[in-house]
This record gives C-alpha cells, structure tokens and sequence, in this order.
C-alpha cells in the first residue's frame, strides 16, 4: 500500500492531504482565500500566490500532525504542476520540490484537471472506465470521455469563457460577494427560473461545445435595466446556465455509447441545481450517475494525492526539473475549436 502527500494551489484555495492507495484519507487541511479576495470581488493572482506562501507549511505539517507520521513514512509527494495561476502553480510546486528533495522522496507532478477527472474514483470504487466526464469549473468547462489513467479523449470546451468564470461575474454584477457560484445559488432560491429571459447559447448545435460569454452579457443588461430582482436574475441565470450544461452533455453522450456512466466534478458540481439536472439525464440514458462528495468538487489537496497514488502505482514519477505550467490540456491532440480562445 502506497502513501502520497499531496499539495493544491492552483487557484484560491491552499491544501495539503494523505491519501493512501486504499483510498483512505488519513489527513486533509484546507485554507481559503475569501476575505483576501472578496473586496475585488474576483481571485487577484499576486495576493493568491502569496497567500500560498504563508499557508503551506503548517498546511503540510498539520496535515502530517493529524495522521501521526512523519514524513519519512510518505512514499511520494505529489503537487498541482498546472494548470493555474501560474505565481500559485509555481509555489506548490516548489514546495513540493523541496520536500522530495530533503526526504529523498519521488516528485509526481500532477495534473489539476486530471486530480479532478479521477476524483470520483476516490470515493466511487465501483466506478468503471470508460465514463463521460463534465469537468465544470471556474477555469474550465469541458466533456471528456475518460478511458483510463492518462486516457482523456476531449468531445468538447468552452468557445469562450468557463460556467464557473460566468457564476462569478453574475455575482459581482448583482453585488453578492466572492465566491460568486454558491452566492448565487442562495439568492436562486428565492428567485423566479422564467422571470429574465436570457439566452441559452448554443443550445441545440450539433458540436457538444459551450459558450457563456453572451449569456454575462445578457445578464449584465438585465441589471442595467433595474425591472428584475436580484433573486430573480439568479434563479433566470441558474436555470440558463443548467440547462445549456444538460444540453450540451445530452450531445456528446450522443458520441459515446460505450461510457458507463456520467461523471461530473469541478466546482460548479457542487451546484445542486446542476447535479439534480444531470442525475435526471443520466437516469433517462439509463446511466449510473456519480458526483464527487461536494468538499471534494472544489480544489482541494485529496484529489491531487489520490491522482498521484495512482501515478505513483504505475511507476509515473517525475524529475524534480519539472516546470510549473499556466496551462495543459488533458487531451492535447484534441482539434482546435473554431471561434474558441487559448483556455481551449
């Protein structure tokens, strides 16, 4: 049985975990960024990598302190190598580095879109590949048909901008403060789903692609013009937003009746409106529908340890050399989407 120490500090969140390869985790410890960030209303890239500065070491020592170990007992360190804000990427990477080093430990550099790909297998045993994944984040919002451990075919991306990133800045439009995904889902619920008409961008095309872009801008107009209710903008936003995801994964289903299942995970899975939507869909295909438990939708360190426990198992280690990256797509054959921007 093996034992990784993993590292997360892609974005806003700072975490280290113990993950074995019985999928137990021995120890997670979380720190978050939200009053750094809430007065602009967004992540600022420069407070966040400074702020992964100063948590990680009694992150890490912590997270050893409540497994009761040291870490002469880990048998690899593993940390987020990308992609992400690259100041953050660059620290917990470095971290990582310099802990392998002193305990004469390997280095498993990690993917952040594949410690989420993989993060329903952490508490699904049962999950079998292939399965269709919808990876729905802040920075990303993509299908995957997931074949295996480094096995990622991409159906589908976003042309524009991600459904999380299109959360956010609904949030700050209508003045609910950071982090904007959860704040808006509150005010939904006092809201009216077909009070705003706002549109559903490409709803129907035949590719399984995504696009928010249209659908901020149509938010923004709607509060400019001061005839809707903030609650009311939300619950219109939320149920657009669901029902473009439905749609889009509807289509690329389409494309791979062997999958076994439909997966979601990323930040916006944590959304209940979008995991009630998708189990629906996924029950009409007659598909088991897996979402990772919600601490585990976010970016958090346990996913980054159990991808690389799974790497580490295979022999996939890495040298210490290895470069931070801002960006690295998990399929990187995957045809360039027409009209789409360098995040696809």
């Amino acid at each position: 049985m093996s034992l990784v120490l993993g590292i997360e500090s892609s974005c806003d969140e700072t975490a280290a975990a113990l993950v074995a390869s019985d999928r137990r985790i021995l120890a997670h410890r979380l720190a978050g960024q939200e009053d750094a960030h809430g007065p602009y209303g967004g992540v600022v890239p420069e407070i966040a990598a400074r702020a992964h500065v100063e948590a990680i070491p009694g992150l890490v020592e912590g997270t050893l302190a409540e497994a009761g170990i040291g870490l002469e007992s880990v048998d690899a360190i593993a940390a987020t190598a990308g992609p992400g804000l690259i100041g953050g990427v660059m620290v917990g990477l470095a971290a990582a580095k310099g802990l392998a080093l002193a305990a004469g430990k390997p280095l498993v550099a990690v993917n952040h879109l594949e410690g989420h790909a993989l993060s329903p297998t952490l508490t699904e045993p049962g999950l079998a590949f292939p399965y269709l994944l919808l990876l729905v984040s802040g920075g990303h919002c993509q299908l995957l048909f997931v074949e295996g451990l480094g096995r990622y075919r991409r159906l589908a991306t976003t042309i524009d901008d991600a459904a999380g990133e299109a959360f956010d800045k609904t949030a700050k439009l209508l003045g609910l403060g950071f982090p904007g995904g959860p704040a808006v889902e509150r005010a939904a619920r006092s809201g009216e789903a077909a009070a705003v008409p706002l549109p559903r961008p490409l709803l129907g095309s035949p590719e399984p692609h995504f696009s928010f872009a249209g659908l901020k801008s149509a938010v923004l107009r709607a509060v400019e013009s001061g005839r809707h209710s903030t609650a009311d903008i939300a619950a219109s936003f939320q149920r657009a937003v669901v029902e473009c995801l439905v749609d889009r994964t509807a289509r690329a289903l389409e494309r791979v009746p062997e999958a076994r299942a439909l997966v979601v995970a990323g930040g916006v899975a944590a959304n209940a409106g979008v995991r009630s939507a998708l189990m629906a869909l996924a029950g009409a295909r007659g598909l088991p529908f897996v979402a990772p438990p919600l601490w585990l939708c976010t970016d958090n360190a346990a996913m980054i340890a159990w991808a690389g426990v799974l790497r580490f198992d295979c022999g996939l280690t890495d040298p210490l050399d290895t470069p931070a990256r801002a960006r690295w797509p998990l399929d990187p054959g995957a045809d360039r989407v027409r009209g789409a921007g360098v995040k696809a």
